[in-house]
């Protein structure tokens, strides 16, 4: 990590010539523009930078898109204030003589204190400000999974991502093999640690169930730093495999016969008075319901409840929703259990390391998304003092009185737009602007004719 003083040294020493600032877009991928160091230094750090508002109203494809009411064509899409956030400048270790920085997005039309509210880094302040108006420090971590392949992303696209004909780095499941996934270190290596070298710290990395899949587990943090260092990880990763030749990919289901990625996340709040775990009630943390505090309960019942009307944030595209299956450790209902992968909230460690792992988002997460609808729900369970359901103990897979996670985006989306929770505590203009984006996605995929439909109905129909 870097502070002013340190950027300016090190572009006076040479050490440093191009600085990258950036933002997530709505597909919670990174946007922005390398600055020349010097430049940077005399005019950007007080300044600040400008971008289209067109990057929050475009597809997948860098294509514009109709419905938005902040950009669109009748306003002809003007421009976006940039401001540095300088608690998360550091070195872009990957790239040459680079650091970076995430920035937020500010209304040019207004003030230039006021911050655009459909923007990602928006949505999860609002609700980081909800959260610190109680007693509580909140820290969190995301576990990503992905896929890494021998193929280059030319390659690959070249071969249309069929998978007879991409080479994952591994030959059969690698799930904590170590032989395994001593075969794919030349990529697995770089990546801890150019990592480690861009002020994230790395805690371990493991194979997974799928061939050529891998976890890599970061440092958990305070949620705008975990954020950040969500975004820059996956960056990092699909920037380093392809100066290697690879590919990695986060996609929530690759194929439809092999283990989903998974985006899992941890969540812990501590006492801000003595700095002790508050889901706990004493020192010991014993897995019985009687130490868990009336907090924790209630902030679980509020991540339970408001499952439906947020699933869009934990599960954003249409390829989400496939990674739901029974017998491959992925989420199928709604429940809570101690030490339960099958589970969708799953309570992790003992005493002061008592901590809820949501199973729920894929590694194709938005990840401020994510965390602000955790936090949204888990905050209405706290002001409701909604009561927890009970604890589920057996097979989760054959519970058939528990609630199904949503099955589709469709599903997803009529929730988030019947749902008063959710235009209460994102707003209006958030969520109409969500829900057109959601929209636009779920038609893009009923007008594209698949592989699929021509495998089975070209002949046969």
């Amino acid at each position: 990590m870097l502070n002013l003083d340190d950027l300016r040294e090190r572009v006076k020493k040479g050490e440093i010539n191009q600085v990258v600032i950036s933002f997530p877009d709505m597909y919670g991928r990174l946007m922005g523009k390398r600055y020349d160091a010097d430049f940077f230094l005399e005019s950007t750090v007080d300044d600040g930078a400008y971008c289209s508002t067109y990057l929050l109203a475009c597809d997948m494809n860098m294509q514009q898109e109709p419905g938005y009411i902040f950009a669109n064509k009748s306003e002809e899409f003007g421009d976006f204030h940039l401001v540095p956030d300088w608690t998360s400048l550091r070195l872009m270790s990957w790239q040459n003589k680079t650091a970076t920085v995430m920035c937020d997005i500010h209304d040019n039309r207004k003030s230039d204190y006021v911050l655009v509210s459909h923007a990602p880094r928006s949505i999860l302040r609002k609700q980081i400000e909800a959260a610190s108006k109680l007693p509580y420090q909140i820290f969190s971590a995301s576990e990503l999974e992905y896929y890494a392949y021998e193929n280059s992303y030319y390659d690959a696209r070249a071969q249309h991502y069929e998978k007879s004909k991409l080479k994952p780095l591994g030959d059969y499941p690698g799930n904590y093999h170590l032989l395994q996934t001593a075969r794919a270190e030349k990529y697995t290596e770089a990546f801890r640690h150019y990592l480690k070298a861009s002020g994230i710290p790395v805690e371990n990395s493991k194979g997974e169930d799928g061939i050529g899949q891998h976890e890599l587990n970061i440092k958990f943090s305070d949620i705008l730093s975990m954020a950040d260092r969500h975004a820059v990880f996956k960056q990092c990763l699909k920037e380093v495999a392809d100066q290697l030749g690879a590919s990695v990919t986060f996609m929530a289901k690759p194929f439809s016969d092999t283990a989903g990625n998974g985006c899992h996340i941890h969540l812990s709040i501590v006492n801000v008075n003595d700095g002790k775990n508050a889901f706990i009630t004493d020192g010991n943390g014993t897995d019985s319901n009687e130490n868990l505090s009336s907090l924790f309960k209630h902030f679980l019942a509020g991540w339970l409840k408001y499952v439906p009307d947020v699933m869009v944030f934990y599960a954003p595209t249409i390829n989400s929703y496939k990674r739901f299956m029974s017998g491959v450790v992925a989420p199928t209902h709604l429940s809570w259990s101690y030490d339960d992968r099958t589970a969708a909230f799953r309570i992790v460690g003992k005493g002061q390391s008592i901590r809820i792992e949501c199973r729920l988002p894929g590694a194709d997460c938005n990840i401020y998304l994510a965390f602000a609808a955790l936090l949204a729900s888990g905050l209405r369970g706290i002001a409701d003092q909604l009561e927890l359901p009970p604890i589920f103990e057996g097979d989760i897979y054959q519970a058939k009185e528990l609630p199904l996670v949503p099955q589709t985006l469709k599903e997803a989306i009529h929730a988030f737009e019947n749902s008063t929770f959710v235009r209460e505590a994102f707003g209006e203009d958030v969520v109409n602007h969500y829900l057109n984006f959601f929209r636009l996605e779920q038609a893009a995929y009923e007008t594209n004719v698949t592989d699929w439909e021509r495998h089975r109905y070209f002949e046969q129909i």
